[in-house]
């Protein structure tokens, strides 16, 4: 399955247990095929570096950049299509879109409001985490 996982799905499953993270060991056993652009990267790190998770990284010995260059080396690079602005409410959630556009995704995956409500972008489904492993346990 090609994915790309927004931001918010990524930091839960590299900071924390539970349903995010078996995405992300779905990935790295080789059952999703991740795809991500250099801005998804860029705003990963911003968003890891943000004060609150500060103690959490220190208290697992890593730091953000650490952890975007393990995700980035988990995922596959791609350069984002260029799309009409769609989500004028989250202009920054228009990165995921034009990612997943690139990445020829089966899906995007995201816990975000605003790209849930979409249901899909161009005939790429917006799922949340639990249904893609949902279709995950029930594909072969």
């Amino acid at each position: 399955m090609r994915a790309v996982i927004d931001t918010n799905v990524v930091v839960s499953g590299l900071l924390w247990r539970g349903r995010p993270r078996q995405l992300l060991d779905a990935a790295r056993s080789g059952r999703v095929e991740v795809f991500t652009s250099r801005l998804l990267l860029a705003e990963l790190e911003d968003v890891l570096s943000r004060d609150k998770f500060t103690d959490q990284l220190q208290r697992a010995g890593l730091t953000a950049h650490y952890l975007v260059v393990r995700y980035g080396a988990l995922a596959k690079l791609v350069e984002p299509a260029v799309i009409a602005p769609t989500i004028l409410a989250d202009i920054d959630d228009d990165a995921v879109l034009a990612c997943a556009l690139a990445a020829q995704a089966e899906v995007l995956v995201s816990g975000d409001s605003h790209l849930l409500d979409l249901k899909e972008y161009r005939g790429i489904p917006i799922l949340t985490v639990v249904d893609v492993l949902n279709h995950l346990v029930s594909s072969p």
